[in-house]
């Protein structure tokens, strides 16, 4: 789950304690406050009240433009998930009409590959081969979630028919930062061409994910299921086979730490035995996810040209671009 580094008595645990009294949560002092450290986006701390453990969610003391009304579609996305099968974080409650926005929820019993596995899976290979293949049966469940209950969730008309041309723009905005050679992408305007010639001319809208990938989960400490499917910032209305795609396409460079997980198709079979989508398609997603995610790591490249962001690590990304292309390509050539 994202968070960032925080000096917990930044948080006013007076205003909130009497926030939760007025939401009917067990009272009593707050304890066992402490940080949940991990990414950079926004502030989690753990603590407890009245025998209960929860985890509070909320934008970073220097909030972004949009933090608030990413913390806002949040917890609207865990409010509806919280009644279904998909493993997603709990909600308990949020407070979303005032900012700063923020939202409790359960933790999560589970542990994130990407620190390293306990056991038993480190030691059963079976274990960690079903893990990869229980990812793509949590992605599946989410995309059996009605998006009717997300009204105005997204804008799924047209959202495969703007894919390309929004990236490609994206892209091009990069050339407004000093020193920025521009893309020096192999094979770029023809991988932008065939999505373009291979676009599926129809699919059945749905609850995306938008970032999903291994380091995006979190599994159970008894076995392969996924216990949770965290940082939902992306979350919206489209197509669910991009999920499939953005799995596909960094798999499994984010999953490193697993040994033996299964392969590619093995993830597609076991995703397509449990829907009724079209997948007759689904190398066009691996290859819009190729794309889409280059792009959006060029634009740190070219950010550290312009001595905005390091340059060993714009340089990092710019190869995992190149990677990404690469990969692209074997799948438009199969």
């Amino acid at each position: 789950m994202t968070s960032t580094h925080i000096d917990v008595s930044t948080i006013d645990f007076d205003a909130l304690g009497a926030w939760m009294d007025g939401q009917g949560l067990p009272g009593g002092p707050i304890g066992d406050v402490a940080p949940v450290l991990g990414g950079t986006q926004n502030v989690m701390v753990r603590f407890s009240r009245g025998g209960r453990p929860y985890i509070l969610r909320r934008p970073p003391l220097r909030p972004r433009r949009k933090s608030n009304e990413v913390l806002r579609r949040e917890a609207r996305v865990l409010a509806v998930l919280r009644d279904t099968a998909v493993p997603a974080p709990r909600l308990i409650a949020a407070q979303t009409s005032d900012e700063p926005v923020y939202y409790l929820m359960e933790p999560v019993d589970g542990f994130n590959p990407s620190t390293g596995l306990p056991e038993p899976h480190a030691s059963d290979p079976a274990i960690r081969h079903r893990m990869g293949l229980e990812a793509a049966v949590a992605l599946a469940e989410l995309g059996r979630v009605d998006p009717e209950r997300l009204p105005g969730f997204g804008r799924p008309d047209g959202f495969l028919e703007r894919q390309v041309p929004r990236w490609t723009a994206e892209l091009e905005s990069y050339g407004k930062l000093d020193g920025y050679p521009g893309p020096e992408i192999p094979l770029l305007r023809e991988t932008a061409a065939w999505l373009e010639r291979h676009r599926p001319k129809s699919f059945t809208p749905g609850v995306m994910h938008g970032d999903y990938h291994f380091a995006n989960l979190m599994f159970a400490h008894d076995g392969p299921r996924v216990a949770a499917i965290v940082d939902w910032e992306m979350c919206t209305v489209g197509d669910p086979l991009l999920d499939l795609g953005w799995l596909l396409a960094t798999w499994p460079s984010n999953a490193g730490h697993v040994p033996g997980l299964p392969s590619e198709d093995e993830i597609v079979a076991c995703y397509a035995a449990l829907t009724d989508r079209d997948m007759s398609a689904v190398d066009w997603y691996a290859v819009l996810a190729c794309f889409k995610l280059g792009i959006v790591l060029e634009g740190t490249h070219a950010r550290a040209c312009a001595g905005k962001a390091p340059k060993d690590i714009g340089d990092l990304l710019h190869q995992t671009t190149l990677d990404l292309f690469a990969r692209a390509q074997t799948w438009i050539s199969r």
